[in-house]
């Protein structure tokens, strides 16, 4: 699996892929809406897995003397580190906004707060959970497999912006660092999400992909 993990990193890793991972500096534009960071880095997957098909690595891997579900664990592992990645800059980011910009306050959505992280573990998790088996349930089809992704990501993205708006959830806005442990259940809960639907990711595109034949 390691070796497997390397091969991805090196040979199917776009480098747009790294650069969009660093989209987490966007929480200093002023009134913008954050949430598009997440799309950015899942956009960058895109590329990679679109690599990956130009390369014909899944036919290399193929032919490696190595379990069909093994090469969906290290394609699955890979875009968890990159979101996850993703998400530690995003963090930087926030810290740094904040002292940046004391008392800031994003009237488009969601400020760079707890409440941001988690809406990311909740949109890559969705990302996850409609991408991975979309695309490894043939293994060619990536447009197809990210178009269906999009379309309900783009609709949580635009809920959640929405919810800081609902005045019974505007503590969802708070930046001050009193206020943050408030946030603490939604991110815990995000994150058991996350976990979850990368789970749930893997089986179904692993059950998809053994069922190819290349």
């Amino acid at each position: 699996m390691k070796a497997l993990l390397y091969k991805q990193l090196r040979l199917v890793c776009h480098p747009m892929t790294i650069v969009f991972c660093l989209s987490g500096i966007m929480v200093i534009i002023p009134n913008y809406p954050y949430t598009v960071i997440f799309f950015y880095v899942t956009l960058g997957l895109f590329f990679s897995f679109l690599n990956a098909r130009e390369q014909k690595d899944l036919y290399y891997t193929a032919l490696l003397p190595v379990p069909k579900r093994d090469a969906v664990r290290a394609g699955c592992l890979f875009t968890a580190l990159t979101e996850l990645l993703s998400l530690a800059v995003l963090a930087l980011c926030c810290l740094l906004s904040a002292r940046l910009q004391p008392g800031k306050d994003n009237l488009v959505g969601l400020d760079p707060n707890l409440a941001l992280l988690a809406a990311g573990f909740l949109l890559y998790a969705l990302f996850n959970i409609v991408f991975l088996p979309s695309f490894y349930k043939n293994g060619y089809k990536v447009g197809v497999a990210f178009f269906k992704a999009a379309v309900p990501m783009a609709l949580l993205m635009l809920a959640l912006e929405i919810l800081p708006h609902i005045p019974a959830l505007s503590w969802l806005d708070d930046m001050d660092a009193a206020a943050q442990p408030r946030l603490i259940p939604a991110l815990a809960a995000s994150i058991a999400v996350y976990i979850i639907g990368m789970l749930l990711s893997f089986r179904m595109s692993a059950a998809a992909y053994e069922r190819v034949d290349l």
